[in-house]
């Protein structure tokens, strides 16, 4: 049997899922349908033994949502962490130089931690029939038999079959996301959706990689020759991955390749790229309404509501989204869904805190989230996992208080140790030397009052810290 090696391509931002997907937090590591991640849907599709254990390639931000996400659902992989983001050839490129170094007829299945994949048997079998054609020295998609005449995908026009029982075809050519009338007319010729995934033997990506970008590919080399380990982690060298070729897989390759083949694949796929993608995903009811947490809709149809806490209500008015976070509210009309983008790109050039954290602000040790803030103050909720601890730091222009309500927390402070328990609080004077630990086995909660003149979280002084940051 063929064995498959899957990378994990876990680096995306995620714009067009606003306010849900930021920065910080982006929309592969939400449960946006469903309990599970996307993240940890991609892995989960990887139980088959025909798969070896994955590599997953994301960025420094992201390496502890990604290894913590995986402990939940038991699942191990090797991470790859990309110093700077430069799209996805580079990526690939970094892909079959990890393969080659294995064996240089490896296969290898790049996949996207941000789709859904509904018939995982389906799946499976595909990824086969795709290894199949690889190992015989083409680049292989999954194309998506289209279920309406979508915009916001790229086509892939199809050729003959390559073998004789039909299910591999060649690719004529990849074309970029139409306008509506060209959708149409795509989906009318049997076009296929381009999915983003891709199979082949890693010398073969090598070789077409050192035809068409031979830059990106000697930089991806060199960038894993110079690889260094952090913890757990695999960080590809700065200066080396930095010169490899900004550009997409697609147009580095994939546009001008002989070898392109795709399967056409009826696996109810998506890429959630939208708010309408959630909808089309989650349970409604008869008349279209989707609810996620607290919300109530009256006499409308085809509402879509997310909110966690606040309740969040509709009345009259069909076809729209309503999502609501602690410090974001959209509305939107679904069938102007990918406008969320444009909104998402105003919001940076306004430098909306917003566009980049939520009120909850996830950390290796656990997350804190704002409460209260204002000229002179800022109050904090703070939780920290059993057993985890806060590097040894101190600030220039905050002193900080805190309160424990729930666990105990284990204090340095200056050269002092302090336990201080439920309902019991200490104070951390300007310039102090301090650190918080969780010596207990429920989780640390505490509140954290900042007062001073400063008190952004870039004033800041590691001395001291278990998770390499600087």
């Amino acid at each position: 049997m063929l064995k498959i090696l899957p990378v994990i391509m876990c680096g995306g931002t995620g714009t067009r899922v606003w306010p849900e997907s930021r920065e910080s937090l982006p929309k592969q590591f939400i449960p946006l349908v469903g309990s599970s991640s996307t993240f940890q849907m991609s892995v989960e599709n990887l139980a088959d033994p025909v798969f070896e254990t994955p590599i997953v390639i994301s960025n420094r931000d992201y390496r502890f949502l990604a290894a913590e996400q995986l402990q939940l659902i038991g699942r191990s992989a090797q991470i790859i962490l990309e110093p700077v983001r430069r799209d996805s050839g580079p990526a690939v490129a970094v892909a079959a130089e990890l393969a080659a170094r294995m064996s240089p007829d490896t296969i290898v299945a790049v996949l996207a931690a941000d789709h859904v994949v509904q018939d995982r048997a389906g799946f499976v079998a595909l990824c086969k029939e795709a290894a199949v054609a690889a190992a015989a020295g083409f680049i292989v998609t999954l194309g998506i038999k289209p279920r309406e005449a979508a915009t916001g995908y790229g086509y892939i026009k199809t050729g003959k079959p390559i073998f004789a029982d039909g299910s591999v075809l060649k690719v004529e050519g990849f074309v970029e996301k139409p306008d509506a009338a060209t959708a149409k007319r795509y989906v009318d010729e049997n076009y296929l959706w381009n999915s983003g995934n891709f199979f082949f033997r890693a010398d073969v990506m090598q070789a077409e990689l050192q035809h068409y970008e031979p830059r990106m590919i000697e930089a991806a080399a060199e960038a894993v020759d110079k690889a260094q380990r952090d913890l757990d982690f695999t960080v590809l060298d700065l200066g080396a991955f930095a010169q490899a070729t900004q550009k997409s897989i697609d147009y580095a390759v994939m546009e001008h390749t002989d070898k392109a083949a795709v399967i056409p694949a009826d696996i109810g796929w998506s890429d959630v790229g939208t708010w309408s993608a959630v909808w089309e995903l989650s349970e409604r009811n008869e008349i279209g309404n989707s609810i996620r947490g607290r919300g109530v809709v009256m006499n409308a149809n085809n509402v879509h509501i997310r909110s966690e806490e606040l309740l969040t209500t509709v009345v009259g008015v069909d076809n729209i989204i309503v999502v609501t976070t602690q410090d974001a509210v959209l509305v939107l009309d679904k069938d102007r869904a990918n406008e969320v983008k444009q909104l998402v790109d105003q919001l940076k050039c306004e430098n909306r805190r917003e566009v980049f954290e939520h009120k909850r602000s996830y950390r290796p040790w656990g997350y804190y989230q704002s409460v209260d803030e204002g000229a002179r103050y800022q109050v904090k909720r703070i939780v920290v996992k059993p057993g985890e601890r806060l590097s040894l730091q101190k600030h220039f222009h905050r002193a900080e208080h805190w309160i424990v309500v729930k666990g105990i927390a284990e204090v340095t402070r200056n050269n002092e140790l302090h336990l201080v328990h439920e309902n019991e609080s200490i104070y951390l004077p300007i310039g102090s030397t301090h650190r918080m630990a969780n010596p207990g086995k429920i989780d640390l909660e505490l509140i954290e009052v900042q007062t001073g003149s400063y008190l952004g979280e870039d004033d800041i002084i590691r001395i001291e810290d278990v998770y390499n940051r600087g």
